[in-house]
């Protein structure tokens, strides 16, 4: 059998829905997109799959990136009424996301959760979430200015400190930037984790104990973060060393997906 080119893995990025004028778009930001490409794959945008779809897409993807988005994880998802109906939503993505999540870890494909991504994937394996972190005792908030300059509003906010045993720690080991056990992180998210889903391990926290990282051990490469490091990833040493270890995983899955050698 003749040698076999292997083109850059994908990784499939669900969009959100937004109405745009009078009429429903799928939209995915720009720097998702621009993030998946620093980590060596190709970003395969998906508006939303059926039980069917969503085989045939799972069997050709090598890693599933879960986007931040304005809109929240609908709480019904976790047993509560919602807190702030001034919060957009986005029921569509809830509706094919959280299955999605569930076959995804399943099936043992890289995963990797940010903000939105994050809170998904805790509510799809059984967590729940605080709708409001800064209305809880003892919480920081967490939230976005919009009042300031985007440069600004996305600038390093906190420290996170990064546990050891899991994922994370040896993917910042040795960074410049890295003191001790903390790194700094930015930090636009009104919802947090209350409850963690069964069988996942914290990652990082922030300094008032708000989740800020986790994994789930035992199924492959996964990390969801609550931060944005998709944010100038490639000038963010914390960033590029979680986009390479995510892109790295990607290969390998396309690797014994399709049956040849380790690509190191």
């Amino acid at each position: 059998m003749g040698s076999q080119t292997v083109q850059a893995p994908l990784v499939l990025v669900p969009s959100c829905q937004r109405v745009l004028g009078r009429h429903p778009f799928h939209v995915v930001g720009q720097k998702y997109v621009e993030a998946i490409r620093l980590a060596g794959a190709v970003p395969l945008m998906v508006p939303g799959a059926s039980e069917a779809e969503l085989s045939a897409l799972l069997s050709v993807v090598d890693g599933v990136l879960l986007t931040g988005s304005p809109s929240n994880v609908h709480p019904r998802h976790f047993d509560e009424d919602v807190l702030d109906e001034r919060l957009p939503l986005d029921p569509v993505r809830d509706a094919w996301t959280l299955p999605l999540i569930r076959a995804v870890v399943d099936r043992g494909i890289p995963l990797l959760g940010i903000c939105r991504g994050l809170q998904e994937v805790n509510v799809a394996l059984g967590g729940s979430l605080h709708q409001a972190v800064q209305g809880q005792p003892g919480h920081m908030d967490h939230r976005a200015d919009e009042a300031l300059p985007v440069e600004q509003e996305y600038g390093l906010a906190h420290a996170v400190s990064v546990q050891p045993g899991g994922v994370l720690d040896p993917i910042l080991r040795g960074l410049d930037v890295r003191q001790g056990d903390e790194v700094m992180v930015n930090s636009l998210h009104g919802q947090g984790v209350k409850r963690l889903a069964p069988g996942l391990h914290v990652e990082a926290r922030a300094p008032d104990g708000v989740v800020e990282a986790f994994s789930k051990p035992g199924v492959g490469f996964n990390l969801c973060l609550q931060w944005h490091p998709e944010w100038l990833a490639a000038s963010n040493p914390v960033s590029l060393r979680i986009f390479e270890a995510f892109g790295q995983a990607c290969r390998a899955h396309q690797a014994a997906r399709l049956g040849l050698a380790h690509p190191g």
